[in-house]
């Protein structure tokens, strides 16, 4: 109920939804991210892999410090589904940019299924996550989520 009172944004703070496929990650970050919309706060919700596209996309066309501009400019940026798809060397490095440029100036909630642990191999180089994780970890909450899927639920309740 905390992360509802939108504190987290004064303080440039960030947070972390972590668990499998199924728990209410992104649920609990949209519901975050409509109380901030709610309140006028600039917010902009986007999966991590169309937000990789959108800036490699940029990047090709010359226009990837506007693009950058443009998602550091959110008070919140809600960043759904790091870890769910290949992230290769080049597209993590414009993450990163994005990351670094948000960091200590804007909120971001970030949604995943992995591990930060397994984050070296999601960005496909350790020494890049890991300062990717210490931008977003530094002043964070992290929510780690367990428990069985809620879309599954009514299937497997009906094989018992």
């Amino acid at each position: 109920m905390d992360f509802t009172t939108l504190r987290f944004l004064e303080l440039k703070e960030n947070i972390v939804f972590l668990g499998t496929s199924g728990v209410g990650k992104t649920h609990l970050a949209t519901s975050i991210g409509i109380a901030a919309a709610k309140k006028r706060t600039s917010t902009y919700f986007i999966k991590c892999h169309d937000l990789i596209l959108n800036l490699k996309r940029a990047k090709l066309e010359n226009r990837l410090e506007n693009r950058l501009k443009h998602y550091a400019k959110y008070k919140l940026l809600i960043i759904d589904e790091i870890g769910y798809l290949p992230i290769d060397e080049d597209e993590a490095k414009l993450f990163f940019q994005l990351i670094d440029l948000r960091y200590e100036k804007k909120s971001t909630i970030l949604t995943t299924n992995a591990s930060f642990k397994s984050w070296g191999e999601i960005f496909q180089d350790p020494k890049l996550a890991n300062a990717i994780l210490d931008r977003i970890l530094h002043h964070a909450t992290v929510v780690n989520i367990i428990g069985d899927s809620y879309r599954l639920k009514d299937h497997l309740d009906k094989e018992k």
